[in-house]
């Protein structure tokens, strides 16, 4: 049985019985509940949904990313890491976030979670050249999408993946000596 949003806020557990820390979400068309100040990926972890975290939140891949549908105010503003690796990672839709990077400060988020799977390696996909893809097939650090679902897994697409991990090394390695000179 789903539960309506007034019952999901009276049935949240609140110990401190602060009514404005219960802030609703909406996840891939789903309502529930989180606190106030609770980290976007942490409110998808506890919600069981599916997402990598591949660099364990630290902002530096972009296997947690979502799109933001309606509510981009109702989050903290967008962090120079997060900006940064969107941009490495060429995920340029405007509403386009990492869930380890910004917390839910309001009501009225409505996000999707791309739907797919994070292959794990050139391995792994090249394994898998010649099926039908049975979801879309997602890169395990950039997120760009490789196959999408219901087509077939070329050879191409293992070109693509090591064209990616050519370009995202060169680019990393640019920053970090961008970096480097920096601090020196």
């Amino acid at each position: 049985m789903t539960q309506t949003l007034s019952e999901k806020l009276t049935s949240f557990s609140n110990p401190m019985n602060d009514a404005d820390s219960i802030l609703a979400l909406q996840i891939d068309g789903e309502l529930t509940t989180t606190r106030k100040g609770t980290r976007l990926l942490s409110a998808l972890l506890a919600n069981h949904v599916k997402v990598l975290k591949a660099c364990g939140g630290q902002g530096r891949c972009a296997t947690c990313h979502v799109f933001i549908q309606k509510g981009m105010d109702c989050l903290t503003p967008y962090t120079e890491q997060e900006i940064m690796t969107l941009g490495l990672m060429k995920i340029e839709q405007p509403n386009a976030r990492l869930a380890c990077q910004c917390m839910v400060l309001r009501d009225g988020v409505s996000l999707e979670v791309p739907k797919g799977k994070y292959v794990g390696s050139e391995t792994e996909l090249e394994s898998l050249v010649g099926k039908k893809a049975q979801q879309s097939i997602f890169h395990p650090i950039t997120g760009e999408t490789l196959v999408y679902e219901g087509k077939l897994i070329l050879r191409t697409a293992l070109q693509r993946m090591q064209a990616a991990n050519q370009q995202f090394d060169q680019e990393m390695n640019l920053l970090l000596s961008r970096k480097s000179k920096k601090d020196n």
